[in-house]
């Protein structure tokens, strides 16, 4: 954000954070508008322009979870390379098991539509007062995106991103070692465990159901038992989703408080 000219204090930011993970644990991505109103509302910050800032994140986050998953396959391919090739093929086939280019380039053709659409309302319906504050929404979010470049420690930011990935990765880890039947996988299935289980993330509001689920059914890969695997599943999540909620709530509470006081 300093590129764009603003410096919100570290606790405000921290606890804009916090509490977007406790939202997106019930609805996903509405966190991410949560965070930047908060931080709009308490340091005066364009929300347009931190929206931008969000997207560099998670492009970073989505390549380091791409750099995961490439390693994974490196390290433990000979296992799970299978059964991920089998979960993709589900997207790609049709009823027969074969490749459907129609899917393919249906998905394809509505990506491309929907952008056609999109320049030409803004481009013929620009004089409107929605559209133009609609575009200049857009041209905040491109100011954010381009935030990067300007970033003062680049060599800090992809540090810091790193770091929390290597964070991801010991703390479901130590997952496997807290348990007796697991305590022998070692760290190469902790990869394992960290990219099936950002697919669980990914697929329900805050993994609920579907991340233990996916966890089980990894670990039967490496003949742990059901129950062992389901125990493993919902303790990591249990983990997380605690100190989300925890930490969320804390942070909700605070925040008001703080800035009254300053």
């Amino acid at each position: 954000m300093e590129p764009l000219g603003y410096n919100p204090s570290t606790f405000n930011t921290f606890a804009a954070v916090m509490i977007g993970y406790l939202v997106n644990a019930g609805v996903p991505r509405l966190g991410e508008v949560v965070k930047c109103t908060l931080l709009s509302r308490y340091e005066n910050v364009r929300a347009d322009k931190l929206v931008g800032t969000i997207v560099v994140e998670r492009a970073f986050d989505a390549f380091c979870l791409l750099l995961v998953f490439i390693m994974t396959m490196f390290i433990e391919g000979n296992v799970i390379g299978e059964y991920t090739l089998n979960m993709a093929r589900g997207f790609v086939e049709d009823e027969s098991g074969n490749i459907s280019i129609i899917k393919i380039l249906t998905v394809i053709a509505g990506i491309f539509i929907i952008i056609f659409l999109i320049y030409h309302l803004l481009k013929r319906f620009g004089h409107v007062d929605a559209v133009a504050k609609f575009k200049n929404v857009l041209y905040g979010i491109w100011l954010g995106l381009n935030s990067f470049r300007f970033i003062k420690n680049k060599a800090a930011f992809l540090f810091h991103t790193l770091f929390i990935w290597a964070m991801y990765l010991f703390s479901t880890t130590a997952g496997l070692y807290a348990l007796r039947e697991t305590d022998h996988l070692g760290i190469g299935v902790g990869l394992a465990t960290l990219v099936i289980g950002s697919v669980g993330m990914i697929v329900t509001p805050g993994g609920i159901g579907a991340y233990p689920w996916l966890i089980e059914k990894l670990m039967g890969l490496y003949h742990v038992t059901e129950e062992t695997g389901k125990t493993l599943g919902w303790l990591l999540w249990s983990a997380q989703t605690v100190i989300i909620l925890l930490g969320g709530v804390i942070c909700f509470a605070l925040i008001t408080y703080y800035n009254k006081k300053k």
